[in-house]
């Protein structure tokens, strides 16, 4: 087995998520293998999104059924009202908000190790452009020298070693040698095309993976935003506030289902890649790069041979035949021809270059370096990249499951509500207990006092033989009205106040509260009897 297959091994996910079936939109069984350009593969990915797109509709239908059956099915106002329906809203609500938690929480997660493994993916790839791009630059610069260069030198040469033939013979034969390292460099493959392509391929990844982490990012925003309104309106029973986040529930339940659809797609398909990604590779490739060659770098074993190593050698040795040359005729032609010896250091600074460049392309052109690249891409790609897109399916199901949750509790607090609102208004305004006679009371400035000292039971006569005193409006503070309403039962309510400003007891009370009352009258009437008496 090849170094890159021990290193390179797909996950255990990727297997799970290729071995899901494969259909298009015909309903028909399509290839499994990752063919992004096929119509029948891409139905096949589109199918996927279909079903998540099911999955929502039957998921509104039971949403709408359950609406329906809580319209149509309507019980008295006094079993809404009952204690074990308010739990069941609070459990539904508390339910509701801890998934939500949850599935924000995996959302993150799983958005995070998306980001991570598509980041790796492009600085890989980037890296490998860049590798490619100094191959290229290396191969155009050395036979740019020696088209140009050496042949400016050689032609200065000729004209010095004119009278020479064996110098002549020389010069032509360094002509060979540098025409051979220009075929040779015209043999290697030309990586212009492929690195233009890594070159956009990474950019247009890197442009999407970023829209797609920010709308994630907001998605899971948005999505705890509504959770948590939606528990404040239920805690402040706020009826327009619930209404609206009924709204935006369902909207966040259409987001989530279409979210966990293009996940699945994406996710599928990812899988399909990296359980044999080298054929996708070999068949892009194919016309562009020798097989050979693109063998070479994907799977980098050293059993292997480089297809790179004659061109290279012959490359090497033409290099150092030439230098040989240059030396002998810097020691025997320059002292003959001095004006040769500028022309000949040239040469030998040229040949240096190049030798330089020589090593640096062998360095370039080894498999380990974009052997590496090439599997951190994968690892990027398969583990963090496809794991990430697992748990944000599982965030979106999740997500679905709370909002499928609080979508069923908002109508029945809705309802809770309007009973609790109806019972309410259907209180009698003149029964002393009810809060809006108390405010009644207290905004009425015609309403007329009696003082709470005068009983019908009293000693000193009837209410008929007294002279009320002229109404007036009281201006007892509240505090007062409290205390005296404390008396009566214990707890100080605003629903006695208006009881102690008619003056007259409530229409029934316990023993206790009749016996305070009696003691009171009893204890007013001794101390104010001198004033009243006929």
């Amino acid at each position: 087995m090849s170094l890159a297959r021990v290193d390179y091994i797909p996950p255990w996910w990727t297997y799970w998520l290729h071995n899901f079936p494969h259909i298009n939109l015909r309903f028909q069984p399509v290839d499994k293998s990752f063919q992004p350009e096929d119509d029948n593969y891409q139905q096949s990915l589109i199918f996927l999104g279909c079903v998540a797109a099911a999955g929502l509709g039957l998921n509104l239908l039971c949403l709408a059924v359950y609406l329906s059956c809580l319209c149509c099915c309507r019980k008295d106002e006094e079993e809404e009202t009952k204690k074990p329906n308010s739990c069941c809203v609070t459990w539904s609500a508390v339910a509701a908000g801890l998934i939500t938690c949850v599935a924000v929480g995996v959302g993150f997660y799983g958005n995070s190790e998306t980001n991570d493994g598509v980041y790796q993916l492009t600085y890989s790839v980037y890296n490998a452009n860049h590798s490619l791009g100094g191959v290229d630059s290396l191969v155009t610069g050395t036979m740019g020298s020696m088209k140009s260069g050496l042949h400016l030198h050689l032609a200065r040469l000729d004209e010095i070693f004119a009278t020479r033939g064996d110098y002549v013979q020389t010069l032509q034969f360094m002509q060979q040698m540098a025409d051979n390292v220009i075929k040779q460099l015209l043999g290697l493959p030309d990586w212009e095309n492929a690195k233009l392509d890594l070159a956009s391929i990474a950019d247009q990844t890197a442009n999407i993976e970023y829209y797609r982490w920010l709308t994630y990012l907001l998605l899971l925003i948005v999505d705890l935003i509504i959770c948590l309104l939606a528990c404040l309106g239920l805690a402040k029973q706020s009826r327009w506030l619930l209404t609206t986040m009924m709204v935006f529930g369902v909207l966040a339940l259409i987001l989530s289902w279409t979210s966990l659809g293009a996940d699945l797609a994406t996710a599928v398909g990812t899988s399909d890649f990296c359980v044999s990604p080298d054929k996708f590779i070999m068949s892009q490739t194919k016309g562009i790069i020798s097989a050979d060659i693109v063998h070479y770098y994907l799977y980098c074993n050293q059993t292997l041979s480089n297809p790179f190593q004659q061109p290279l050698t012959i490359f090497q040795r033409s290099l150092t035949t030439m230098q040989i040359q240059i030396q002998g005729l810097l020691q025997i032609a320059v002292p003959l021809f001095p004006t040769a010896e500028r022309d000949l250091l040239g040469i030998q600074r040229l040949l240096n270059s190049s030798e330089a460049s020589l090593h640096q392309l062998t360095a370039l052109l080894d498999c380990r370096g974009l052997n590496k690249d090439y599997l951190d891409a994968m690892v990027g790609v398969c583990y963090d990249g496809v794991e990430g897109l697992l748990y944000l399916c599982l965030f979106s199901i999740l997500a679905a499951c709370a909002f499928t949750v609080m979508l069923c509790a908002i109508p029945r607090a809705w309802r809770q509500i309007a009973c609790r609102e109806r019972d309410y208004d259907d209180i009698d305004e003149e029964d002393p207990f009810n809060p809006r006679a108390s405010r009644m009371g207290s905004q009425n400035p015609n309403h007329t006092n009696l003082h709470s000292f005068c009983s019908y039971s009293s000693s000193m006569g009837s209410q008929n033989s007294l002279h009320p005193p002229a109404p007036a409006v009281s201006t007892a503070p509240m505090s007062e009205y409290m205390n005296q309403a404390a008396l009566f039962g214990g707890n100080p309510r605003y629903e006695n106040v208006p009881l102690i400003g008619r003056g007259s007891p409530p229409p029934s009370y316990s023993p206790t509260m009749r016996a305070t009352y009696l003691s009171m009258t009893e204890q007013q009437s001794r101390h104010f009897g001198n004033d009243f008496q006929a």
